[in-house]
């Protein structure tokens, strides 16, 4: 799935064997595996899709009793289940939540091990957004890279104060998208629906990250400031110097430093280093990280060892060794 890509797609369809259902919804979902638990049954289904390399949706309905998992190299996105009728299971490591009328689920599309629709008549929607969507709003809103995984809280339910705001906009995009709707033919407003669904999910959605959220909020910086910051996260690991980093903000060195001491309260080296740091801490909390220590600070940029501990341990009060044991012990 191309982040720029913008090529609309839809397709509906309906027939009566499992096997097409599921020729069906790869069309919209990509590879997945799938099987039936009552092949005897008789299956009446029906599979509409639209969208396009940034937000699809799919709308489907069948008589249940089957199950899938995300198949290899399938593209990653956010996953929005809209249950209508009937219920599904979603198996997430060692839990399992369930999916009813009232409640969104919402998961990354890599992480279920299974989804399970239960027998009895089902009717859903399933909004898919490219996860690159999500992991640039994390890193504008939060300021740090999304490096592991977001951790989001796979169940919102309707009635609470978030679930009524993000259930709203899924609605309102779910109805503008089916049957080719209004929004394809407004290419500006579904582009700033998507932001929107971005920003609503990283601000409201309960996540790993959530605790940044409650962080000093400085003045809004001015666009070179901002220029500035997209560009470290964009290129964070990559030798990257402070002229550099001036010329693609489109300034002056003295005007970037004065940016950034007056909207953020640091340089601009310190703010590069605080996120190159939050980087190798993130990759130092991941328990499926195999790299060495020296590995993981040549990756960020840290050079000196040595100087890569102290300042770690005095920004996060603890050893780099010692958050790695930490991850592999909890």
């Amino acid at each position: 799935m191309s982040e720029n890509a913008s090529h609309d797609f839809s397709a509906r369809f309906h027939g009566s064997t499992f096997d097409d259902m599921v020729e069906a919804l790869t069309e919209g979902f990509g590879s997945f595996d799938a099987w039936r638990n009552g092949r005897e049954k008789p299956l009446d289904w029906k599979v509409g899709f639209w969208g396009n390399d940034r937000l699809s949706l799919v709308s489907n309905q069948d008589s249940g009793d089957w199950g899938a998992r995300t198949g290899d190299g399938t593209w990653e996105t956010l996953t929005i289940i809209v249950p209508r009728t009937g219920a599904l299971d979603v198996a997430l490591g060692r839990t399992v939540v369930e999916g009813i009328p009232g409640r969104l689920l919402l998961m990354n599309n890599h992480e279920p091990e299974r989804v399970s629709v239960r027998a009895a008549h089902h009717r859903s929607d399933t909004l898919s957004l490219n996860w690159t969507i999500i992991a640039q709003n994390v890193a504008a809103i939060l300021e740090t890279p999304l490096i592991r995984p977001m951790e989001l809280a796979p169940i919102l339910d309707l009635s609470t104060a978030a679930g009524q705001l993000v259930g709203s906009l899924v609605q309102t995009i779910v109805i503008g998208m089916r049957n080719n709707g209004p929004l394809f033919h407004s290419p500006v407003a579904m582009s700033n629906l998507i932001q929107a669904l971005a920003d609503l999910v990283v601000r409201s959605v309960p996540h790993r990250l959530s605790h940044l959220l409650d962080r000093k909020v400085y003045l809004i910086a001015p666009r070179h400031v901002r220029r500035a910051i997209e560009f470290m996260h964009a290129n964070i690991g990559q030798p990257l110097t402070m002229p550099g980093i001036a010329e693609a903000a489109g300034v002056s060195l003295r005007a970037l430093e004065m940016g950034f001491h007056d909207f953020k309260g640091t340089t601009p080296s310190a703010y590069l280093r605080s996120i190159r740091l939050q980087a190798a801490r993130e990759d130092l909390l991941d328990p499926s990280n195999r790299q060495s220590l020296r590995d993981v600070c040549l990756k960020w940029g840290f050079f000196h060892l040595s100087r890569f501990a102290a300042t770690y341990r005095a920004i996060y009060g603890e050893k780099p060794s010692e958050t790695r044991k930490r991850s592999r012990t909890d």
